[in-house]
């Protein structure tokens, strides 16, 4: 019997076996990237309607890392934007005939919680330095330092396991009410793990903001790019 875990190759590179999953993911890669290229050629001040969903996208990231961080978003808004957007894609891509998600696939939840995991560390040393960052596993209590090294490793393990089983569970449903009722029952079932993909991107973004935030401290406001301190003193 084979596992519903494994992950059929469609093809080698080399030694290195690409799954279904790995060929969604480059393929969604590739749609982002010739996207934002297209959208972003010709920015205008009077932006078109496709301009200003885009403008409205960004404002909202930005506003959600202002509420979750309480940080200038910009140092952060890159990453976090492509990490949601990505995840949402990936989920929806469902809604393609004959493709599965790749967060349905352990090894592409694995690579964004560890995505995650370096960007703590990343941010966290561009904040306060290799010794402000270590510092923060030694809060509230220097007794703490190993249970907060513990925790960092966890959280990243539960991270991707939360993606994958909340992805996982919704393609088995769909395709089990798929072969016993037909075409048009899973519908509303369609309609539901849509919208449990688009939640599960939110959250997954969120509690990046989250591990990030702990990694660079309160003190981050106060550390804003001189570029945005210019534009808040210009008239």
């Amino acid at each position: 019997m084979i596992s519903p875990l494994a992950s059929t190759p469609l093809f080698y590179l080399g030694p290195v076996p690409i799954t279904s999953g790995v060929a969604t993911t480059w393929g969604i890669m590739l749609a982002l990237t010739l996207g934002s290229v297209l959208v972003t050629r010709h920015l205008t001040l009077a932006p078109s309607k496709t301009q200003t969903v885009f403008e409205l996208l960004v404002e909202t990231v930005d506003t959600q890392i202002r509420e979750t961080m309480a940080v200038p978003p910009e140092p952060y808004r890159a990453f976090i934007g492509t990490l949601f957007v990505f995840i949402f894609v990936a989920n929806w891509c469902s809604l393609i005939p004959g493709v599965e998600p790749p967060t349905a696939h352990l090894e592409t939840d694995a690579a964004l919680a560890l995505l995650v995991f370096l960007a703590v560390i990343r941010f966290g040393i561009r904040a306060g330095g290799l010794g402000g960052y270590l510092k923060t596993f030694a809060t509230p209590s220097p007794i703490m330092i190993p249970l907060n090294i513990i925790e960092s490793i966890t959280r990243t393990f539960s991270l991707f396991i939360r993606l994958f089983g909340n992805v996982m569970s919704g393609v088995f449903m769909i395709a089990i009410v798929l072969s016993l009722a037909g075409l048009f029952v899973p519908v509303p079932l369609m309609a539901l793990d849509m919208l449990i993909g688009a939640i599960q991107a939110y959250i997954f973004a969120v509690l990046a903001m989250v591990f990030i935030s702990g990694a660079v401290g309160t003190e981050q406001p106060a550390t804003a790019p001189p570029a945005l301190l210019t534009r808040k003193g210009a008239p």
